[in-house]
């Protein structure tokens, strides 16, 4: 029995449909890998380690609502995620760039070594270097971290090898190996530039690799300090610009921001009970308020659990 010309055809197109929708599908696992590539996705640089202690919000209780563009707060030991808003939006970074100016030179220089300094033309935030001066690095560290100056981190980049261009290259390629996919620098200051972003997230990342060195961490936490130069004839006073240091239990630092574009930025780690957080806002009108309400929401819902091996 012959069929139909009208079911022939029905029959033709099945069978075309079947065979492009079976192509397709196919093809979705590719279209997935490529939508992957694209800006901002999320850094993978991380993943949950078989730690007994785990932030769980047993509480339920839901962030507080800041002003923030970009926050985000997590458990610096397994860099979980205890909350988030615009975790990989890319905001300018202000003064937190500090954050990595910071590293490139501890990884770079000796603390102990002597910089000679040339004329510095940078506004507002200085440490009121003098040329000629002759002053250790980790002096300028302090000037750096402590009292956020533009001059202290310039002659710090220019001291580079390959000079201020070589050592922004430096801060980019650490960016890139820590795989801070959202993070690009062109000034060690943080001034305001069209190619100068970051993210809250890659922040926090950034903050838990900066803070495995002793030294970061005790720069960040001086509340205040006079240095010198070398000859004791010029002096320095810093005193921090993060003013919930010593008014927050357990806040030890780590690094303030400010312009008119980027708003108010901090970063801050916190540590009690043998837990420590990371908390980033940028883009904020009120970074001191909403920091503090963060860390207070952290600790007061979250119990640090073991966790199961399903979990994992």
């Amino acid at each position: 029995m012959k069929l139909s010309s009208e079911l022939e055809n029905f029959l033709k197109k099945f069978k075309t449909n079947f065979i492009l929708s079976a192509i397709f599908l196919c093809l979705i696992p590719l279209s997935i890998d490529l939508i992957q590539t694209q800006p901002l996705v999320r850094p993978v640089n991380y993943q949950f380690l078989p730690a007994s202690d785990y932030p769980v919000n047993t509480a339920k209780v839901p962030a507080p609502a800041v002003t923030a563009r970009g926050v985000i707060v997590i458990d610096a030991d397994s860099k979980a995620i205890l909350y988030e808003k615009n975790p990989d939006l890319k905001l300018l970074p202000a003064s937190t760039a500090k954050i990595m100016t910071a590293l490139i030179v501890l990884e770079n220089y000796s603390l102990n070594e002597v910089i000679t300094i040339e004329p510095i033309d940078s506004e507002p935030v200085t440490m009121g270097l003098q040329p000629g001066e002759k002053i250790t690095v980790e002096n300028l560290l302090y000037g750096l971290l402590v009292g956020s100056a533009n001059d202290a981190a310039l002659a710090l980049a220019r001291r580079f090898p390959t000079g201020e261009a070589g050592f922004i290259a430096a801060m980019n390629l650490k960016a890139k190996s820590l795989r801070l996919l959202n993070t690009q620098f062109t000034n060690p200051v943080g001034f305001d530039n069209f190619g100068q972003y970051t993210t809250v997230h890659d922040l926090s990342l950034l903050t838990a690799e900066a803070i495995q060195s002793a030294v970061f961490k005790r720069l960040v936490s001086t509340i205040s300090i006079t240095v010198t130069d070398v000859d004791h004839t010029v002096s320095h006073e810093l005193t921090n610009l993060n003013l919930l240091l010593g008014q927050v239990s357990g806040l030890s630092g780590v690094k303030t921001g400010f312009t008119q574009l980027a708003g108010e930025c901090l970063v801050t780690l916190v540590q009690r009970q043998n837990h420590q957080i990371i908390t980033v806002v940028l883009g904020s009108s009120d970074r001191f308020g909403d920091t503090r309400q963060l860390i207070d929401w952290g600790f007061a819902n979250f119990n640090w659990q073991e966790l199961s091996p399903t979990t994992h």
